[in-house]
């Protein structure tokens, strides 16, 4: 994004959710493990409690350190709704106390994105993607500006479509893909999966988070502390995959040949760039760390 300087949370493998109007939570939800925070003022937050919920943030932010507040995004209230313009005005007055990014929930368009950017000049953006809307429009959402990342709300979108998926969600993976491709296309950083709504089953979010990683997105939303380690755990590549992925760096470097083996496998450059990949995701992980 060449709008706004990048923020840290462009890396972040996980982001947690903390109600708006809970904020005995906030830095609980910081000194988690998580690599960002994201306070709601959308869903977790009920309508007699939104205007508490932007004075608990407004209150509480500047009891904050400047490093937390850049692990800190706020979801705002979708566009149309009777508190989207009260919460962008607190974000735009916050002044020297601002928090590093905005949580666009439903974007339907890049005009509205773009609204939101000129309302909050200088925070990164994660829009949502959670209509037929909104993925008809995803190409220019990315393209949008202040964009950081996309996110996937995806228990929205199969309300919005009728869906009833199963438990391994295969009939979501025509969006994931979508949103996969349109990152790549704008070259944003790799896109944030949906949340895991079972706090419980463990292993439905391993398994859910290690999709994710096939897929390639590189975060996913959590909605409480005992996820944190868990995605982090699924999205950081194993010790024996940086390994290898390391010997393929080096095995080409050495090489004058186009094509070497390593293992007894044929590497040439598409496996080159899958293992450069690896690497990458080893090495912003540690960032995040």
């Amino acid at each position: 994004m060449s709008d706004c300087a990048t923020p840290i949370w462009s890396m972040a493998r996980s982001f947690l959710f903390v109600p708006g109007d809970r904020p005995e939570r906030y830095a609980k939800a910081l000194a988690s493990g998580a690599d960002a925070i994201i306070i709601d003022l959308e869903d977790a937050v009920s309508i007699p409690a939104k205007a508490q919920a932007r004075t608990a943030l407004l209150d509480t932010l500047p009891t904050l350190s400047d490093g937390e507040r850049a692990r800190i995004l706020v979801r705002i209230n979708a566009q149309g709704t009777p508190w989207h313009d009260d919460d962008l005005a607190l974000l735009a007055g916050l002044g020297r106390y601002s928090v590093a990014g905005v949580v666009v929930p439903k974007a339907q368009s890049a005009e509205s994105v773009a609204a939101v950017a000129s309302a909050c000049p200088g925070l990164g953006l994660l829009p949502l993607l959670e209509t037929a809307e909104g993925f008809h429009s995803i190409d220019s959402l990315a393209h949008a500006p202040q964009v950081v990342r996309l996110g996937l709300g995806h228990i929205d979108l199969q309300a919005d479509l009728g869906m009833c998926c199963g438990a391994d969600e295969q009939e979501l993976a025509p969006a994931r893909w979508a949103i996969v491709v349109a990152s790549r296309r704008a070259n944003l950083a790799p896109p944030v999966d949906g949340v895991t709504t079972s706090v419980s089953d463990l292993a439905l979010l391993q398994a859910a988070t290690e999709r994710s990683r096939r897929f390639g997105f590189s975060a996913k939303l959590c909605i409480h502390p005992s996820q944190v380690a868990i995605v982090h755990t699924a999205l950081t590549p194993a010790a024996a995959e940086v390994d290898w992925a390391q010997r393929v760096v080096l095995a080409m470097e050495k090489s004058d040949a186009g094509v070497v083996s390593v293992d007894g496998k044929m590497i040439d450059p598409p496996v080159l760039a899958l293992a450069q990949q690896v690497l990458a995701r080893a090495k912003m992980a540690a960032a995040t760390t």
